[in-house]
């Protein structure tokens, strides 16, 4: 298939809804970036997720509260929100508990939803619990190794290897 405005292959199929109707756009790469691309916007090209995120979180937002998220941090794995921000992954399932205020908004935008619906693994449960405990033993773990806590850390090591054989 061939780009809308160009001869070059088309790469982007964009599908847009607008009052009820379907529009499919096909566009190559350089006439999809300046199609998705507000007029307004500076040459500065936004290379990551995190950024658009950033960009929506500012909205209504100021400095200060945005710097007192960026240094709020989730006390099972320790990522921030700014390196949330950076990013765009979060660190462990317990940061969509932890950072719940400030990614609803952001998940309803996105999904239009904040529940799951559809299936889920049957041995989810456990298996999920396990692997939390385990991110969790792990950031302790670097924090006894970086306070040279040699026995804390190899009391935390064996703990890892415990739970990491019962979740094999």
């Amino acid at each position: 298939m061939k780009c809308q405005k160009c001869e070059k292959p088309a790469t982007f199929h964009i599908t847009e809804l607008a009052d009820d109707e379907v529009s499919a756009l096909h566009y190559c790469a350089e006439c999809a970036e300046s199609y998705l691309k507000p007029a307004e916007m500076t040459e500065e090209v936004e290379s990551n997720i995190g950024a658009a995120l950033t960009k929506h979180l500012k909205i209504g937002q100021t400095a200060e509260e945005l710097h007192r998220l960026d240094q709020k941090n989730c006390p099972i794995c320790g990522i921030t929100f700014y390196e949330f921000r950076q990013s765009g992954r979060l660190g462990c399932p317990n940061d969509y508990e932890f950072f719940s205020d400030e990614l609803n908004p952001l998940i309803v935008n996105i999904h239009g939803e904040t529940e799951h619906v559809g299936k889920r693994p049957q041995y989810a449960g456990d298996v999920l619990e396990k692997q939390t405990e385990v991110i969790r033993l792990r950031r302790e773990m670097k924090d006894a190794v970086d306070r040279e806590d040699y026995e804390l850390a190899s009391r935390i090591r064996d703990e890892i290897k415990k739970l990491g054989e019962e979740l094999q």
